[in-house]
């Protein structure tokens, strides 16, 4: 990249994140706007309220004001807007004004991007004013880099803390609703057929690691095919139960468990498997009754583990994959499990041997991965599980320790170097 390419990209760049910011002062403004429109035309009679479709469920949750009917259709028409999502603008200024007010704080501040803030919002609307006060005070603080898989995570637990009528309905819907489905009546010239599911997740894992041995098993027997044909080779081969495929009478699986802090009191732990999901101790209990279980050492990720040579040891692998959870790139959230292990500062086979070490190792997925070997990206691991990112450009941002991804980049933005 020459010296005038290089400058015009980082006048781009710095261009093209000021309108960002000026756009979201603006979301703002429509935000707090179509508050103000609400308050004018609040109602007391519900029968004049607007309302979810025919239902008599208000616009927002427990706690917020019901408004006119007529009103959202005149605010949708002057924002060029369907009345669906006319009503679905108010109904989250309703819920984050008068059920969330420390996420309503920072909207107003210009901390937190609208579109964060009504994906919360949109989550919380069937919560109680109790439970919708916990997921407001749990999330504020980060509300500004939390994913939608961790919302979700708080807002089971807050179901499950607050509304345990409603956490039974869910699992009993849950249970009702696991279902085997196969469709032999699709167009297929290969002679193929459709098959879906929800499963129990033990025994969806089970599956899945019998689909593994099938699929290796096959590649072993000479088989040329992809890993899924050779997964669905195997599958109906369980079904025939044939020799060296079939499923193993007792169950054996192993479960990644994280117990929270206060899970003697709340019974909550959460499943690493194919996750993170929230579950209940019980739930935990009730697969170990049933299976063979498996026990791994508890694992101090404060303490440095170091290896000889270049390749990470088991221990230390484990170690890192279990402090990062995911891919550590800013805004990744890909598995750790499934990722590769960087030395954050290149390995060098000149240097002393103690270079392998959970202190200079991170997890990044295969893009990622070669993002930052090729792509002119780099880190800094600041403490254990985070870690600072530089752009090319010089961009900066900061991957916590939750998985979480904040732009620390020096505001007001100007290119670096200028």
């Amino acid at each position: 990249m020459t010296s005038t390419t290089a400058l015009a990209s980082s006048r781009v760049l710095a261009a093209a994140r000021r309108f960002r910011a000026e756009a979201d002062a603006a979301e703002v403004g429509v935000f707090v706007e179509a508050l103000a429109w609400a308050r004018l035309h609040v109602v007391t009679d519900p029968e004049d309220s607007a309302t979810w479709g025919d239902s008599p469920v208000p616009l927002a949750g427990d706690g917020a004001p019901m408004v006119s009917e007529f009103c959202v259709s005149e605010l949708a028409a002057a924002l060029g807007m369907s009345r669906e999502s006319g009503r679905f603008l108010l109904a989250h200024a309703l819920e984050i004004a008068y059920r969330l007010p420390k996420v309503w704080v920072r909207v107003q501040t210009g901390e937190l991007p609208v579109w964060r803030a009504r994906r919360i919002a949109e989550k919380t609307l069937h919560l109680s004013l109790e439970a919708a006060g916990f997921v407001d005070d749990q999330i504020a603080g980060f509300a500004h880099r939390i994913g939608p898989a961790a919302t979700e995570r708080l807002v089971d637990e807050a179901v499950a803390r607050f509304m345990p009528e409603e956490a039974a309905k869910i699992a009993a819907a849950a249970a009702d609703g696991r279902f085997v489905t196969i469709d032999h009546t699709q167009q297929s010239f290969a002679a193929t057929s459709l098959i879906r599911g929800e499963l129990d997740r033990a025994d969806a894992l089970d599956l899945d690691q019998a689909l593994i041995r099938g699929a290796e098993t096959l590649k072993a027997a000479g088989s040329e095919d992809s890993l899924d044909a050779r997964r669905s080779m195997a599958l109906g081969a369980l079904a025939r139960g044939e020799d060296g495929l079939s499923l193993q009478t007792a169950r054996s699986v192993t479960l990644f468990v994280h117990l929270a802090p206060d899970a003697h009191q709340s019974g909550l732990a959460t499943v690493e498997n194919k996750g993170p999901n929230l579950v209940t101790l019980e739930q935990v209990k009730t697969w170990c009754a049933e299976a063979n279980v498996t026990l791994r050492p508890v694992i101090d990720l404060n303490t440095s583990i170091t290896s000889t040579g270049y390749q990470p040891s088991k221990t230390i692998r484990e170690q890192v994959i279990v402090r990062d959870k995911t891919c550590v790139f800013a805004y990744c959230n890909r598995s750790a499990r499934s990722a590769d292990l960087d030395h954050i500062e290149p390995y060098d086979p000149d240097k002393p041997p103690d270079q392998t070490t959970t202190s200079n190792l991170a997890s990044l997925c295969r893009p990622h991965h070669r993002l930052k070997t090729f792509g002119g990206w780099n880190y800094t691991q600041i403490e254990p599980g985070t870690y600072l990112w530089r752009s090319p450009h010089g961009y900066q941002y900061l991957r916590d320790s939750d998985g979480g991804t904040q732009d620390v980049t020096p505001r007001p933005v100007d290119p670096p170097g200028s």
